[in-house]
C-alpha cells in the first residue's frame, strides 16, 4: 500500500517537473543573457566588398583622441581595421573613398523614436545618420508597412506596447494589466514576439515594476519607464535599467507635500501632466543636495537616462503670449541634465521623434544641440548618441562606435562636431551595415 502511494507520488512529481521544464523559454536558460537582435536583422542589406574609407577624421565614438587623416577597412559589412592612413595596408581589390575633409562617425543609435503617424519617417531618420532606433511603446506590428516600404530602414530594436494600467494615457500604443501576474504574462509575451525591451508606463505601481522587471531579467531583456507618478528612486530599486524623460525625476526633486499634490492630480487626469510638469519643474533647484543625491545614485546604479529635452523644449516667441512656467521649468529641466551626467548618470540621446522645435527628421540633432546647451560637451555628446546607447541596448559588443569587429554602421559628416555640435546635420553618406545608403 504504502510502496504503491510513493510509486504514484513520484510518478506525479515527475509530471510536474516536465510541465514546468516544458514551459520554460528554451531560448533563455536561467543565468544566460537574450542575445538582443533588432527585429528586422534578416532584412538589412549585406554584400561581400572591401571599402577604404581614407583621409576622414575618425571619432570613434569611446570619446578617445579623434584621428586625423584616417583609414577604415570594411570587409563584407565589418569593421576590419581602423587608424592612419599612413599606418594601414589597403588591400588591393579595395573601394577606396577618399573623404579628405570629412569627420567619419559611429552611426547614431535613437534611444527614444515613435512613428507618430509619419509615414517613411524611419527612412528619413536614416538618410540624417540614425543606423539604429529603439520605439519603446508601440505595437510591432506597427512597424510592417515600414518594413515593406521598400526603402532601407535603420536597425529596428522595438518594444511593443508600453504596459499600463487603467485609463491609459495612450490606449493605443498601451497594454493595460491588472495585477502583476498578468504583467509577468504580457513581458513573456512580447519577448516571445521579438521585444529587446519592455517599457512600463506611468500608472504601474512599483510591486508591479518589479514583477516586469524580474520577469524580463530572468529572458536577459533590460526594462525602461515614463514615470510621472510613481518616484523615480523607487522605480530603480525595483529593478527598472532606464529612465525616459527628465521629466519622470520631478517627485524625486520637489518636496513630498508638492509631489502628492502633483501625483493626485495626475491619478485624476493623464492630461494634467502637460501643464502641470513645468509647474512642478519651475520650482526645482538643480543645485540642491537632493539633485546631486539623485546624480550619485544613478551613477551607483548605473541607470541609462534618456532626457528627450526636445518633446519639453520651449522658446519665447514674439508676438505670442509668455508661458514663464514653460521657460523656467525647461531652463531646468535643462539644468538638471547636465548636473546629473557631471554626477556620472549614463545619459543617452533619444530624440522623441516629432518635437516643437525641429524640422521633420531632424529631431536627433535638435537633442543633441540641446545636450550641448545643457553643459555636456560635444565630444560626450557623440557618445551619448552612439557607444553608450549601444550599452543602454545591450548591444554594444557589435555597434556604437568605429572598432575593430563590429558592424560598420557608419556616416560621413561635413565639418567638425567636436567644435559645433550641429555639424551632425551635414551628413554626406550614411553606411548601413556595410552598405552604402542612397
Amino acid at each position: 500500500m504504502q510502496t504503491s502511494l510513493f510509486r504514484r507520488i513520484t510518478c506525479q512529481l515527475a509530471l510536474i517537473a516536465a510541465i514546468c521544464s516544458c514551459s520554460k523559454h528554451a531560448d533563455s536558460p536561467a543565468g544566460k543573457p537574450a542575445q538582443i537582435r533588432e527585429i528586422n536583422q534578416k532584412e538589412i542589406i549585406s554584400k561581400n566588398a572591401i571599402i577604404a574609407i581614407t583621409g576622414a577624421t575618425i571619432v570613434d565614438g569611446t570619446g578617445g583622441t579623434p584621428i586625423e587623416n584616417g583609414c577604415v577597412i570594411v570587409t563584407d559589412g565589418i569593421i576590419n581595421a581602423v587608424g592612419n592612413k599612413a599606418d594601414i595596408k589597403i588591400p588591393a581589390n579595395a573601394q577606396v573613398v577618399n573623404a579628405k575633409g570629412l569627420t567619419l562617425l559611429p552611426g547614431f543609435i535613437d534611444s527614444h523614436f515613435h512613428l507618430d503617424g509619419v509615414h517613411g519617417l524611419p527612412a528619413q531618420f536614416l538618410q540624417n545618420g540614425v543606423t539604429s532606433l529603439r520605439d519603446p511603446g508601440a505595437w510591432i506590428e506597427a512597424y510592417d508597412d515600414e518594413r515593406k516600404g521598400g526603402k532601407p530602414i535603420p536597425r529596428l530594436f522595438l518594444a511593443g506596447p508600453h504596459i499600463d494600467m487603467f485609463p491609459p494615457a495612450y490606449p493605443r500604443d498601451a497594454y493595460v494589466v491588472r495585477d502583476p501576474d498578468e504583467a509577468v504574462r504580457e513581458v513573456n509575451h512580447l519577448i516571445d514576439q521579438g521585444a529587446s525591451v519592455i517599457k512600463v508606463y506611468f500608472r504601474l505601481p512599483p510591486a508591479i515594476i518589479r514583477a516586469v522587471c524580474k520577469a524580463a531579467h530572468a529572458r536577459g531583456i533590460p526594462v525602461t519607464g515614463h514615470l510621472e507618478i510613481t518616484e523615480a528612486r523607487e522605480a530603480i530599486e525595483a529593478g527598472l535599467d532606464g529612465i525616459e524623460h527628465i521629466t519622470s525625476f520631478g517627485l524625486t526633486l520637489v518636496p513630498q507635500r508638492e509631489a502628492e499634490k502633483y501625483r493626485q492630480m495626475v491619478l485624476a487626469d493623464n492630461n494634467a501632466r502637460k501643464q502641470g510638469r513645468y509647474e512642478v519643474w519651475k520650482n526645482i533647484d538643480p543645485d540642491s543636495p537632493v539633485t546631486n543625491s539623485l546624480g550619485i545614485f544613478l551613477k551607483d546604479k548605473g541607470t541609462f537616462v534618456s532626457p528627450t529635452l526636445g518633446a519639453f523644449e520651449y522658446q519665447a516667441t514674439t508676438g505670442q503670449p509668455l508661458d514663464t512656467a514653460r521657460l523656467e521649468g525647461f531652463i531646468k529641466m535643462k539644468k538638471v541634465t547636465g548636473r546629473l551626467y557631471r554626477a556620472g548618470a549614463r545619459i543617452v540621446v533619444g530624440s522623441h521623434s516629432m518635437i516643437p522645435y525641429a524640422e521633420t527628421g531632424w529631431a536627433f540633432q535638435r537633442e543633441m544641440e540641446l545636450l550641448v546647451l545643457s553643459g555636456l560637451r560635444p565630444a560626450e555628446v557623440i557618445t551619448a548618441a552612439t557607444l553608450q546607447n549601444a550599452r543602454f541596448f545591450q548591444v554594444d559588443d557589435r555597434l556604437g562606435s568605429i572598432e575593430k569587429g563590429k558592424q560598420a554602421d557608419l556616416i560621413l559628416i561635413k565639418g567638425d562636431p567636436l567644435k559645433n555640435i550641429s555639424a551632425t546635420r551635414n551628413v554626406s553618406r550614411v553606411m548601413l551595415n556595410g552598405v552604402w545608403v542612397k
